[in-house]
């Protein structure tokens, strides 16, 4: 292309450019001739009939107080049309100023004066350059191309913090007071019937400009406050996102987004936008927040462990409390997920793989039956909810059978304890006591342990242990304090029943069973205990039963313990309550002692309350939020990360414990060598899945695990008597 060539299209692009400018600026010139007409009007009206002018100024004051500014922002409206297409690059072009690049300064008392005629005069000409300024810094520091970067404004992080402050917290009042809106709250049904009128066709650019760019900010931020903060002052709006899908949609997947992955109050924080969105939407986001949801909770409950389990618990009330906001549509899409689980259950039981065993033993999914056991019994007495308690039921059930060995005795025992809470809400026999009294009788309980005292076991944050740690003294305690709570749980829950005594007979006699068999001698004591309080239980409805003279199947006989039941007058209950003091002191005991991973973890139970403190004093002052030198796209406050640091302290840790290796001499490797195998075994053996594997190879057989750790010792048996002969040669040469 010639020289010639390249001034003639750029002759034709600026041609184009001005036929723009002219058309622009014949549409407004028209407009402010019609502005002097009207004004003229309304003077020669107030000559001729100076009555009605009168009654006008007391009934149509906005009438009279005509503006240019008024004509030129109805101007601009018409242009645009209602219907537009949400983006960025529309918001950008709606902003843009017409000044030249040179003069895009803002500066904090154009800031101020913007302010101050807002707050005392509410000018729509004043909104709509706060507006420009608050598209700049959104977008600040982005890299655009072309001549589009040059049209945006600098200023200082002081400018840009004033700007975003006074947007996020007054912005939404402002936009209510121009389309006539109640102060707060509205519901979908406003907003489309607002759509209708003249008020959104002159206003609905700031409410795309004010969503858009706040939303492009948002994920520009990385610090938690800061989010925080944006998603509190936003949920004030989100009624106004009923009328733009687009935008809605981007705003469920943010806060999905920060739900699931953000730390401190950034969680509740999001949970409370996507609640507030839901009641106040309604159907239009009701399917995808349901799906967002759990989709969000299943990524975060792949792996478990102690630290980790109180954020689980949190995802999961925050999915049932969810559910809650429309149960009919909730019901439809847990029926839809359950079913799947029970696709997956079906699919192991009839073929019965390694691959289809592991898609059922593996906390993804026994997490999912944790979540939907929390929302039948949380929603019971809904007719909605109530119909999924029986096939949930039948689905864990079929887990805890699905592979009854002794390795998998923690998964049993989180089924068993799903069972009794859906038993205790829905006021439903389950059988579980036949699961329980099943691991009694195998010998892995029955027996002495034969693999010492051994570690203190979490049966919470595990599904399978390894097959030394299934010998050992600590799993066998707590296997058989789990099932004793369990199943005083289960008869505890029909200790106020009419067929208490022929319910509790054949667990009653299997327990004497066990006694008997056991040759563990402390755990006498615990079943004997249970006995009494089966049998005390026992005679306590035996003589109520002597008493009455109705059937069985008499509805009345539902009643006859209610005055008992409601004191929990029943031997078995008060000896439950004993038993969960107990559990809850070993369960602390368990947390204190365990290593909580992360130091920017999320802060649930007991410090939940000093962070909300910290939040509404944040909320209340929100230049305490933005930090006086961050800007969007700029790395001044980011401080570089200590991992050469951390490093050398890593090496010089190294270096002194290989040292005392040296020092220490050759029993100091033995025992590294021996530690070294023991701890590998046990990471195998503690993984999540039944039949797992890690970094693509598959777990080794307990021989061929023998067989490497008997190698070891004689490696570092070979190096002792190598290294004692060369000693002695060196004392002959001496």
């Amino acid at each position: 292309m010639d020289a010639d060539d390249t001034v003639e299209s750029l002759d034709y692009e600026l041609s184009d450019e001005d036929e723009e400018g002219s058309t622009g600026s014949r549409r407004m010139s028209k407009s402010k001739n019609k502005a002097k007409e009207h004004k003229e009007q309304l003077h020669r009206l107030q000559e001729k009939d100076p009555d009605f002018f009168q009654f006008l100024k007391e009934h149509d004051q906005e009438l009279l107080e005509f503006d240019d500014e008024d004509i030129e922002e109805s101007a601009d409206s018409d242009i645009e049309g209602v219907e537009t297409v949400v983006d960025d690059e529309s918001i950008q072009g709606d902003l843009d100023f017409e000044e030249k690049p040179s003069k895009n300064i803002v500066t904090a008392e154009m800031v101020d004066s913007w302010c101050k005629s807002i707050k005392e005069s509410g000018k729509v000409g004043a909104i709509r350059s706060l507006m420009r300024a608050f598209r700049w810094a959104s977008h600040y520091g982005d890299d655009e191309g072309g001549d589009s970067s040059a049209r945006l404004g600098t200023m200082s992080s002081s400018v840009f913090n004033k700007i975003m402050i006074f947007v996020l917290t007054e912005m939404d009042g402002i936009l209510r007071k121009l389309l006539k809106l109640p102060a707060s709250g509205g519901k979908k049904e406003t907003i489309k019937d607002l759509m209708n009128t003249r008020q959104w066709k002159n206003y609905n650019h700031m409410v795309k400009s004010y969503l858009g760019n706040a939303l492009h900010i948002l994920n520009q931020m990385t610090d938690t406050e800061m989010i925080s903060f944006t998603l509190r002052r936003l949920k004030c709006s989100t009624s106004l996102l009923a009328a733009l899908p687009s935008l809605l949609r981007r705003y469920i997947k943010v806060a999905l987004h920060f739900w699931g992955t953000g730390g401190g109050a950034l969680p509740v924080v999001s949970f409370l936008f996507l609640r507030d969105l839901c009641v106040r939407i309604g159907s239009d986001c009701l399917d995808e927040c349901y799906k967002g949801v759990y989709k969000a909770y299943v990524l975060n409950c792949q792996f478990v462990n102690a630290s980790k389990l109180q954020h689980i618990q949190f995802l999961g009330n925050c999915v049932i409390e969810l559910l809650g906001v429309d149960l009919a549509t909730a019901y439809q899409h847990a029926f839809v997920f359950i079913r799947q689980l029970g696709m997956i259950l079906r699919e192991a039981l009839t073929m019965k793989t390694k691959e289809a065993f592991r898609k059922v033993y593996e906390w993804k999914f026994i997490n999912c039956l944790e979540l939907w056991t929390g929302a039948v019994c949380a929603y019971s007495s809904e007719a909605d909810f109530r119909p999924l308690a029986y096939p949930l039921t039948q689905i864990i059930l079929g887990v805890a059978r699905l592979v009854p060995t002794a390795r998998y005795f923690p998964l049993r025992l989180r089924c068993v304890r799903m069972l009794n809470r859906i038993a205790a809400a829905t006021s439903t026999f389950i059988p579980v006591s036949m699961l329980l009294l099943d691991m009694l009788e195998m010998k892995e309980l029955n027996r002495s342990a034969t693999g010492g005292v051994g570690k203190a076991v979490d049966l919470r944050a595990i599904l399978k242990v390894s097959k030394p740690t299934l010998k050992t003294r600590a799993f066998q305690e707590a296997c058989v304090y789990a099932v004793i709570e369990e199943l005083a749980e289960h008869l505890a829950q029909w200790s106020y029943s009419i067929a208490f005594f022929e319910l509790s007979f054949i667990p009653s006699v299997r327990l004497r069973g066990f006694c008997k068999s056991t040759k563990v001698e402390r755990f006498w004591k615990e079943m004997r205990q249970l006995i009494r309080q089966i049998d005390a239980t026992s005679e306590f409805t035996n003589r109520r039963r002597t008493s009455i003279s109705f059937l069985p199947n008499d509805p009345v006989a539902s009643s006859v313990f209610e005055a008992e039941k409601k004191s929990g007058a029943s031997p078995l209950s008060q000896y439950v309550v004993t038993l969960r003091q107990r559990a809850q002191q070993r369960s602390d005991a368990l947390m204190r002692s365990s290593v909580l991973v992360g130091e920017k973890s999320s802060v649930f139970g007991e410090q939940m309350s000093d962070s909300d403190e910290e939040d509404n004093a944040i909320n209340e002052q929100g230049s305490a939020v933005f930090s006086s030198s961050w800007l969007p796209g700029s790395d001044s406050n980011v401080k570089p990360p200590k991992v050469e640091q951390d490093g050398k302290k890593k090496k010089k840790k190294k270096k002194k414990r290989n040292a005392e290796q040296l020092e220490g001499g050759l029993a100091s490797d033995e025992d590294i060598v021996e530690d070294l195998v023991l701890s590998s075994d046990e990471d195998e053996d503690m993984r999540d899945s039944p039949f797992s594997e890690k970094d693509g190879d598959k777990e080794l057989p307990a021989k061929q695990k023998t067989k490497k750790r008997k190698a070891a010792n004689k490696r570092s048996k070979k190096n002792a008597e190598s290294q004692g002969k060369n000693s002695k040669k060196r004392k002959k040469a001496t």
